[in-house]
């Protein structure tokens, strides 16, 4: 009897010390309007652009730039009110091999010592389907500003199963003209149009409650 009497209240205690989230957590979803609204992250090792280029006719040659840093303000309700803001590091831009990766790093390409980040900032967001939308921002390469739009696709959300955080993904896929940011080397026996696969696994931020 005194055991119990002791037991219960502090087994409701320690149930009421574990997060809502750990208890509970968030069942996945494919329906974008059962996503959580608020501030994102995006996943350094799940946040990547794959990008392709025709390489003199001969072959389509690809690589990827995988150090990537984006922020999200997710607006659910009015999903054109939401934000993406995306810094690109250009010094990361990996071809899988080591004289062609100091190529396109150097001044013909990216010219990654001078610039040595691109970014992007969205200025608006177009739903295109029930699970897709366009986005349309600014995109500055190499000191070069100019729009640029990005077909976005909803994946999932819900608590991802290893690390047990809140977690929405997308996929991309946009192209750009080269020229354009003033990177006209070898053009036009190699391609001007880059095609860009975008992948972003986002992380909620937890809000910090008010003292």
């Amino acid at each position: 009897m005194t055991l119990t009497r002791f037991a219960a209240p502090a087994l409701a205690g320690l149930l009421l010390a574990v997060p809502a989230a750990a208890q509970a957590p968030a069942p996945l979803t494919n329906d974008p309007g059962q996503v959580r609204p608020g501030a994102y992250r995006l996943d350094p090792a799940h946040g990547k652009i794959t990008w392709s280029v025709n390489h003199l006719g001969f072959s389509t040659y690809y690589g990827q730039i995988p150090e990537v840093a984006a922020t999200l303000e997710l607006d659910t309700r009015e999903p054109t009110r939401s934000r993406l803001s995306v810094t690109i590091g250009t010094g990361s831009i990996d071809a899988l091999h080591a004289r062609l990766n100091e190529h396109l790093r150097g001044a013909d390409f990216l010219d990654a010592a001078r610039f040595p980040a691109a970014t992007f900032a969205s200025t608006g967001i177009e739903r295109t389907g029930p699970t897709t939308a366009r986005v349309t921002g600014d995109l500055t390469l190499r000191g070069v500003t100019r729009p640029v739009a990005f077909d976005a696709t909803f994946n999932q959300a819900g608590t991802h199963p290893v690390d047990k955080t809140y977690t929405i993904g997308f996929d991309g896929r946009t192209v750009v003209r080269r020229s354009e940011f003033g990177i006209t080397a070898f053009l036009p026996a190699l391609g001007d149009e880059v095609t860009l696969r975008l992948e972003g696994e986002f992380k909620a931020v937890e809000q910090s409650s008010p003292e």
